[in-house]
């Protein structure tokens, strides 16, 4: 009798780098798209030696019951959501190779996820505005490439209407997609807009925001925060002066965030608040903050040599 040989554990392992990078661009969330991989991973090795081997691609396998999860995530978290304390933020990913130290281990997630355009925090609020099917469609087929027929198996519809899926997403994201500003512009404006907070230059502060610019801060009600949108470059600057007066000794750092260059903010060497960009034309036209802890772990996990 001719036996199937069992998939390569190594080949199967070496499948969580591909996971990671498509579950926290579905989920918005470094950990969950982390417990997402790692309960795929735990009904693949769950399954008896035979059954595995019958599975032709383990690798297809596994992308299509993570993306499963993410969906009935996706679902559930849309009423978590609806109870959250404040506006939810996308987790900010961090570049390993800023990291004080060098380059972390490859033991943290953080460190498997390809940081380019579709992780950048524009992106992914614009992703924040779909339907669960819609995210799931859009992700896989304009991202990471899935044909619609394979689609379709992993979101229970026909491929036609997986097509009209992602169609409808790509319409959101081109409606909010505008010019990236190139890195190293982004990159010095954000210097001058770190000096002018640091010496209290509230007059500099609103000349870099754009006059319709808008703050959305994420504390979870765990960290304090407003818990309404700030609009306006006057209403932000004194908004900041405001933070700058009542916490003092805070340190601004210039990091990679999600892929574009933000500013980090820490106290006696602990990150209180992770901030991205969104710039147009020269002028800041959106700062995301995140202060919720549970979402810094990338952030303040302790370097190692």
């Amino acid at each position: 009798m001719t036996t199937t040989p069992a998939p390569d554990a190594t080949a199967v392992a070496g499948e969580r780098r591909h996971l990671t990078n498509l579950a926290y661009r579905l989920l918005g969330s470094l950990t969950e798209a982390e417990d997402a991989v790692q309960e795929a991973y735990a009904r693949w090795y769950a399954m008896p030696p035979r059954r595995q081997a019958a599975i032709e691609s383990p690798g297809a396998w596994l992308t299509t019951v993570t993306s499963r999860i993410c969906l009935d995530l996706l679902a559930s978290a849309r009423v978590r959501r609806e109870r959250y304390v404040g506006a939810w933020i996308p987790e900010p990913l961090p570049d390993r190779s800023e990291w004080p130290g060098g380059p972390r281990g490859g033991t943290d997630p953080a460190d498997r996820v390809t940081l380019d355009d579709s992780v950048d925090m524009a992106f992914l609020v614009v992703l924040e505005s779909m339907t669960p099917a819609e995210r799931v469609a859009f992700i896989l087929h304009d991202v990471f490439r899935y044909p619609f027929p394979e689609i379709a198996g992993i979101v229970g519809r026909t491929p036609a209407a997986c097509r009209q899926l992602a169609s409808s997403a790509r319409r959101r994201v081109t409606a909010g997609r505008t010019t990236p500003t190139p890195g190293p512009e982004q990159a010095a404006l954000l210097r001058d807009f770190k000096e002018a907070w640091q010496t209290a230059d509230i007059t500099s502060l609103i000349s870099l925001l754009d006059p319709d610019a808008v703050m959305t801060a994420d504390g979870g009600g765990l960290a304090s925060t407003a818990r309404r949108t700030i609009e306006g470059s006057r209403d932000i600057a004194a908004y900041l002066m405001h933070i700058a007066a009542l916490a003092p000794g805070l340190t601004l750092l210039e990091r990679t965030v999600n892929g574009r260059p933000g500013l980090v903010a820490q106290r006696e060497g602990l990150t209180a608040t992770v901030a991205a960009f969104h710039l147009k034309e020269g002028r800041i036209t959106h700062i995301w903050a995140v202060r919720n802890p549970r979402k810094l772990h990338p952030w303040t996990t302790p370097t190692h040599p």
